[in-house]
């Protein structure tokens, strides 16, 4: 009796599991009234969402995907035929929101979540079912592309948890009775279906080998992979048998069609011999890999031997700490910030010598030493340059009053002016009167000027606090046009006696 509630309840679990996977496909429609940039009532979004699937499910390789561009330019021209008053940005659109539902853009994995309930040792629990519809993965150029994953198929195939080998077997058999039956267009949807289990069986394989390849401890090459290798090479074996029978058969009943009607149906059998030759691509190249598999797991067992520990997986600080963080009050924020800068920072290690290197520095010999030490070098000096006497200031000051053209002036009269104006102006005023005692005329002259200063000492004493002797008397003498020789006496004192 417990066996039998146990096997109704799995038989209940893939049911709600099946009817989960659709979830996200119905609930586009209903969420298709809340769009901005549309009035989406005109959109089927459940039969974009398939022909997506489907659009990417045929472009899945072993090594790539389909690239979303690829896929929203295939699936625009079905969009607009549910709507063609529409513009073509509005197709394209609406098919990129399908495909980022489908890909669930904006969670923090990109997965969907659905909670059902089971019977376990008499008593009810409420489990959780997380799957993917469309994933989003890198390839080795860098590129975004997106595989189908194993619910996708199984919504496309109307299937969950289902066999792979028994429902290829079943698949191919009702294929090629339709064809015998002349049923083309029911023979078609089963090729259909076929292709879809075929590409599930590939990606089951495809991702056991790329687990080996990240770490070959998480899959079993013991019992499970070789089982696994074995029943897969029969499976391409026995299938490509059938699929050259089945190609056998389509020639068979396309050229033998007579009737009108049974020749019109007969057009739609080059779409299934392209479908069965598809199956048959697909085959071909999972038995290479296949064939690759073991040596593939003895290259990685060797490369993954010798290299490091594995490395932990990094942290989305964005989603897992600061989305999270941010939610909080800041007491209860206080501690996950807190423990974070506390393991970032990381610890200061003191620095600690080597055993070796203290044994050696110990049992090093001392140096000789002299006792005055060593020698040091002979600095190379500039001689500093002459320090200014006088600022340009003062000099200004002192040409200014010294500018006694019309009339001559005692020096005791300049002095006082002087030190009226700057304590250190009357020396400047001094020494300037004294090198007028004697002035360079043939330098004057050289120079151009037409005027000199001149100062002429006619016996009258100086009084001032600050200097004794003459009393100069200072003015300014004109240079004639004579010649350089007679310069001297060709001075004519202006307002001299």
């Amino acid at each position: 009796m417990g066996g039998d509630v146990l096997a109704i309840d799995e038989g209940l679990a893939r049911r709600l599991k099946a009817l989960a996977c659709t979830g996200p496909i119905h609930d586009l429609d209903a969420r298709k009234s809340r769009l901005d940039f549309a009035e989406a009532s005109v959109y089927a979004m459940a039969e974009i969402a398939f022909q997506i699937l489907d659009q990417v499910a045929i472009a899945m390789d072993f090594d790539r995907g389909a690239g979303p561009e690829q896929v929203i330019a295939r699936v625009r021209p079905f969009v607009a035929a549910q709507a063609p008053d529409r513009t073509t940005a509005e197709h394209e659109q609406v098919a990129r929101w399908v495909l980022d539902n489908l890909i669930n853009v904006g969670s923090v994995d990109r997965g969907f979540q659905v909670f059902y309930g089971t019977m376990a040792d008499g008593r009810y629990r409420r489990l959780t079912f997380s799957f993917k519809l469309l994933v989003e993965l890198v390839g080795a150029d860098g590129e975004v592309y997106l595989r189908a994953s194993d619910e996708a198929i199984n919504v496309l195939i109307g299937a969950l948890d289902t066999d792979v080998e028994s429902a290829q077997i079943a698949a191919e058999i009702k294929l090629q009775n339709l064809i015998n039956r002349g049923k083309l267009a029911d023979a078609q949807a089963a090729a259909l279906q076929a292709r879809y289990t075929t590409i599930q069986y590939a990606e089951q394989l495809r991702r056991r080998l790329d687990a080996t390849r990240r770490d070959v401890r998480s899959v079993d090459w013991e019992q499970e992979m070789p089982e696994l290798i074995a029943t897969a090479l029969a499976h391409v074996e026995a299938r490509y048998r059938q699929e050259t029978a089945i190609l056998a058969t389509i020639r068979s009943v396309r050229n033998e069609a007579v009737e009108p009607e049974r020749k019109r149906k007969a057009a739609t059998v080059v779409e299934i011999v392209e479908i069965v030759e598809e199956c048959m691509r697909r085959h071909t190249q999972l038995q290479t890999r296949l064939l690759d598999a073991g040596g593939l797991f003895r290259t990685e067992q060797d490369r993954q031997q010798f290299s490091g520990p594995p490395l932990r997986a990094t942290v989305d600080l964005f989603g897992q700490l600061l989305a999270p963080t941010l939610d909080l009050p800041v007491a209860d924020a206080e501690k996950p910030t807190g423990e974070f800068f506390r393991a970032g920072t990381g610890l200061r290690l003191p620095v600690v010598p080597r055993l070796l290197d203290m044994v050696e520095l110990l049992l090093r010999p001392a140096p000789d030493r002299t006792d005055l030490g060593e020698s040091l070098p002979e600095p190379e000096l500039e001689p500093l340059p002459d320090p200014e006497v006088f600022t340009a200031e003062q000099w200004r000051w002192a040409e200014e009053l010294l500018d006694v053209s019309e009339v001559p002036r005692r020096l005791s009269g300049l002095l006082a002016d002087a030190r009226a104006a700057e304590a250190e102006l009357p020396r400047l005023v001094m020494l300037l009167a004294l090198h007028a005692v004697s002035p360079e005329v043939g330098t004057a002259r050289r120079q151009g000027d037409d005027r000199i200063l001149i100062a002429v000492d006619d016996g009258t004493r100086l009084d001032d606090e600050g200097f004794g002797g003459a009393d100069l008397l200072v003015g300014v003498a004109r240079i004639s046009g004579h010649d350089a020789a007679h310069a001297d006496s060709g001075l004519a004192s202006e307002g001299a006696a």
